[in-house]
C-alpha cells in the first residue's frame, strides 16, 4: 500500500469528521415529528462543508476558514465541481451561520431537513468519486 502524503491524512481526517456529521443528522431524522431539525440541517451542511474541504485538502487548494459553500464549492476547478446550485449553496450555509444561534428564523420543516440530508449525500458521493484515486477510506 502507498504510503499517504501530509495532505492525504488530512483529508482523510476531514472525510472522518464529515461521516460523523452525516451519522448525526441521518440518525437525529429517526426521531420523526420530534426531530429537532435545524441540528439535522446544520450537520448536514458540515458533512457538505468537510468533503469539499477535504477535495480541496487534497488538491492543494488553500482555503479560509469559512462554513461558506458558495466560496469553498467556487475555489474548486470548473472540471469538478460538485453538483449544488447556488440557491442550495446559499442554504446550506444558511444552516451552518443562522440556525446555529437564537433568532428570527422560518422554522425548519421535517420534509426541508430531509432534502438537506440528500443534499449532503449527493455531495459526499460526488466527492468521494473525485476522490476515488486517493486511498482515503
Amino acid at each position: 500500500m502507498p504510503e499517504r502524503d501530509a495532505n492525504t491524512l488530512v483529508a482523510a481526517e476531514w472525510i472522518a469528521k464529515a461521516e460523523n456529521d452525516l451519522k448525526n443528522a441521518a440518525h437525529t431524522l429517526k426521531l420523526g415529528a420530534d426531530c429537532p431539525t435545524d441540528t439535522v440541517c446544520f450537520h448536514a451542511q458540515q458533512c457538505v462543508e468537510k468533503h469539499i474541504k477535504a477535495f480541496l485538502v487534497t488538491a492543494g487548494i488553500a482555503f479560509a476558514r469559512t462554513h461558506d459553500v458558495e466560496t469553498l464549492v467556487g475555489l474548486i476547478p470548473k472540471h469538478a465541481r460538485v453538483s449544488l446550485t447556488i440557491e442550495e449553496q446559499r442554504r446550506l450555509t444558511d444552516y451552518a451561520t443562522t440556525l446555529r444561534y437564537p433568532g428570527p428564523y422560518e422554522p425548519v420543516t421535517l420534509s426541508e431537513a430531509k432534502e438537506a440530508v440528500k443534499l449532503a449525500r449527493r455531495v459526499r458521493r460526488e466527492v468521494r468519486k473525485l476522490l476515488q484515486h486517493k486511498p482515503l477510506f
